[in-house]
């Protein structure tokens, strides 16, 4: 099993979006990439904390690759919009691929710059790409959100 962990706006969607994949055991979501330990929902939408909403992948790379992943990424939200993703605003929705190892960041960059040559967006990617930290799991309710909903 291997680690990936993307962010994309709110976490709820992108959950169910990856979650559907073969190959893909389990996810969560979560707050990385910020400045605080142990955030809260709260702390994290009040914009202070450094961290976006984040989804932690489980996966089988036998079943699903990272470039099947990272396409899936780019399927599923608007890697152009700085901090934004449709009405949700701020710097807890930007993109961004909190890469596992050197392979995952070399394949990532690649994938960013494909998606750029191949003529299907015309602004550039503002997705960062940046080592993975501290993953810190979202609050129970936040787990599989529309699944409970009955809306994924």
């Amino acid at each position: 099993m291997e680690k990936a962990t993307f962010a994309a706006g709110c976490f709820w969607g992108v959950e169910a979006a990856f979650s559907e994949m073969e190959g893909v055991h389990t996810t969560e979501v979560g707050y990385t990439g910020g400045r605080v330990d142990k955030p809260t929902y709260e702390d994290v939408c009040s914009g202070t904390t450094g961290h976006a909403e984040s989804i932690q992948i489980e996966f089988d790379p036998e079943v699903v690759s990272y470039e099947q992943l990272l396409e899936r990424l780019w399927e599923i939200h608007d890697p152009t919009t700085l901090n934004r993703q449709g009405p949700d605003m701020g710097t807890q929705y930007r993109s961004a691929i909190f890469f596992h190892t050197p392979e995952q960041e070399e394949k990532a960059r690649s994938s960013i710059q494909q998606l750029e040559q191949s003529g299907q967006i015309s602004d550039p990617v503002v997705t960062e790409v940046r080592p993975a930290s501290h993953f810190w799991r979202a609050e129970e309710y936040h787990q599989k959100y529309l699944e409970k909903k009955g809306r994924a």
